[in-house]
């Protein structure tokens, strides 16, 4: 998909399309969730990043290559793309090794706290796109929906406990970086195809060392759940949604799309009792009204 030549849409509020698009987005992050649950029994989920980064290249440059897009040609994105690619695997690198310290539950508390970094940091990079109150207001909302459907995190106590935190908010400022220099360098001007492939191989040695590192390996081939699991991550997940969102993100306001990732999480309790039979609680009703009405008081005229 090519990025817009004219400007770059800083503070251009979501139409209907977007909104159907980043919704589906969500959904399918969702389910991603789960899939990346169903697989690790098999494959350590280190090991499933580098090889979803690694399958989902091949695909990308192949999808770009029949579009015609140009991916090597000389566009000052060089050291931006770098940089993306290293926050992105450094963003993955913290969501899975500070999973072996933290609790599921407290890692997406922490890790949704990137919506608020990137409000944060585009007073700074992207000063055409700030928030007023009712967007604040609307951004707190739906954090609050967060909170009744996951809960209040308590004190942690084990000190093993507060490296996973301190990893999943680190992991936070990292995707809030990503869609920052994203937005406000020169990757805006260029196919989202090329974007995404700037992250994905410098991210998939980044991943494969950190697997080595951890000690992950694959014991005995894996089951064919596992294997579905992994390609719906590989080829749906990483080389369709995530290209979708990053050129989502070159056209329109960046804070009201980050927003909309607060539904990333509900969509995966929803499919996490769909498909692996977790049980919902009644707050989870309560959390998607909260949600929804904070997504409407930020993405309202201003």
């Amino acid at each position: 998909m090519s990025a817009p030549s004219a400007h770059h849409h800083h503070t251009r509020p979501l139409d209907a399309l977007a909104v159907a698009v980043v919704v589906m987005l969500c959904l399918s992050w969702g389910f991603n969730q789960v899939s990346v649950k169903l697989a690790i029994h098999d494959i350590p989920p280190l090991l499933q990043g580098a090889i979803r980064s690694l399958g989902a290249s091949l695909i990308v440059a192949a999808i770009a290559k029949a579009r015609g897009e140009p991916l090597f040609a000389r566009d000052g994105t060089l050291f931006a793309g770098l940089v993306c690619g290293a926050l992105f695997g450094a963003e993955f690198i913290c969501i899975y090794q500070g999973l072996v310290f933290t609790t599921a539950t407290r890692a997406v508390l922490f890790i949704y706290l990137a919506p608020f970094f990137v409000v944060l940091g585009g007073r700074i990079f992207l000063p055409a796109d700030r928030f007023h109150l009712p967007q604040w207001l609307g951004l707190a909302l739906s954090f609050a929906g967060m909170l009744v459907a996951f809960g209040v995190p308590t004190p942690a106590l084990d000190p093993r406990q507060i490296v996973g935190d301190v990893m999943m908010v680190g992991a936070a400022l990292l995707w809030a970086a990503t869609t920052l220099t994203i937005k406000a360098s020169a990757l805006a001007r260029v196919p989202s195809e090329k974007v995404m492939l700037y992250q994905l191989v410098v991210s998939a040695p980044m991943l494969a060392l950190a697997a080595w590192l951890a000690g992950e390996r694959i014991p005995q081939a894996p089951s064919a759940l596992a294997l579905g699991a992994l390609a719906y991550q590989t080829v749906w997940v990483v080389s369709v949604t995530f290209v979708l969102w990053f050129a989502l993100v070159v056209r329109y306001s960046a804070n009201r799309l980050s927003a909309f990732t607060f539904l990333t999480p509900l969509f995966g309790v929803a499919a996490g009792h769909l498909v692996l039979g977790e049980p919902l609680t009644p707050a989870f009703a309560a959390a998607v009204a909260l949600v929804a009405g904070g997504l409407i008081l930020v993405n309202r005229a201003k």
